[in-house]
């Protein structure tokens, strides 16, 4: 299993219903003594879904996510993979696709470290007991 594949896997885990989110869904995941979790479906079509997921807390009565991360979930039949696109936390913003003069570019480093972030990151939320379930009724 590449890492792609494991992280969709995770997802999957995180949130059992996956392929079924619509745009414009939203659900949070609470963990007694750890930060909760934030998911937004931010688009769908046949192809893929993009969803964020944060850590939201509060600092001077502003909700402050950190980290923050876009995340591209390839919705092909017999292809399950998800791919970090973006990150952003209090110390900045990293985006691993960008146009320049027209041109799509990939920024290799950001998509090695932004996934291997990902991997882990998903694992915690599962060891820490987040499911980003739907509510019942």
């Amino acid at each position: 299993m590449d890492k792609y594949e494991l992280i969709y896997s995770r997802l999957e885990k995180l949130i059992p219903d996956l392929t079924e989110l619509r745009p414009g869904d939203a659900r949070k995941s609470t963990s007694p003594g750890f930060m909760d979790l934030n998911l937004d479906v931010l688009s769908k079509d046949a192809e893929e879904m993009r969803i964020a997921l944060a850590h939201n807390y509060i600092s001077e009565g502003d909700v402050i996510a950190d980290p923050d991360m876009e995340i591209r979930v390839y919705l092909l039949p017999g292809w399950k993979r998800a791919e970090a696109l973006t990150f952003q936390d209090s110390f900045g913003y990293r985006e691993v696709y960008h146009e320049e003069n027209g041109q799509a570019l990939v920024n290799v480093r950001a998509k090695g470290e932004l996934n291997g972030f990902l991997k882990q990151w998903l694992k915690n939320a599962l060891d820490q007991g987040h499911r980003l379930a739907p509510s019942p009724g």
